[in-house]
């Protein structure tokens, strides 16, 4: 089974791309790693994440999840949108620098209109966090992008 960079996986750029590697993957789940690291672009001062960031880690690892499906049926990788989350629960206020942390997305429902829900469980060092995310990724996404067009006042000269 081929797994791509995860920088090719996700539509983020540069440190915006917060996972290390896409661990494994199958038509229904993912598992992704990373290690935090000082200086993200998310991180404290002390170079931990804050326990907030582990649902933006769920939802790049569903965004990888998307882009493997996408790569598989020679397809783009195209944008997607979090739509919310409900019970996020984390043991812990932050994730310490040098802490691997693995998550776990599992598909439990994606229709053909694009919307989809995932159970993420992100676990590190004495880390449990947990979620279920709720995601849209539309058929034609930059459509969704586009700023509406102000009408034009007509000339009468």
């Amino acid at each position: 089974m081929k797994l791509w960079p995860v920088a090719e996986l996700v539509p983020h750029a540069g440190n915006m791309v917060l996972l290390d590697e896409v661990l494994s993957c199958d038509t229904e789940a993912i598992e992704v790693r990373l290690l935090v690291r000082p200086n993200g672009l998310l991180s404290d001062s002390d170079g931990s994440l804050p326990a907030w960031t582990g649902i933006e880690l769920m939802a790049q690892a569903i965004a990888a999840f998307a882009g493997i499906q996408a790569k598989r049926a020679g397809l783009p990788v195209e944008l997607g949108f979090l739509l919310g989350t409900r019970k996020y629960a984390c043991n812990v206020e932050r994730f310490p620098a040098g802490s691997e942390l693995h998550i776990r997305a599992l598909c439990s429902l994606q229709d053909d209109n694009g919307m989809g829900v995932f159970e993420c469980h992100l676990q590190g060092p004495g880390i449990q966090a947990e979620a279920r995310l709720n995601v849209f990724r539309p058929p034609q996404p930059a459509v969704y992008l586009q700023e509406p067009q102000e009408p034009q006042e007509q000339s009468h000269d």
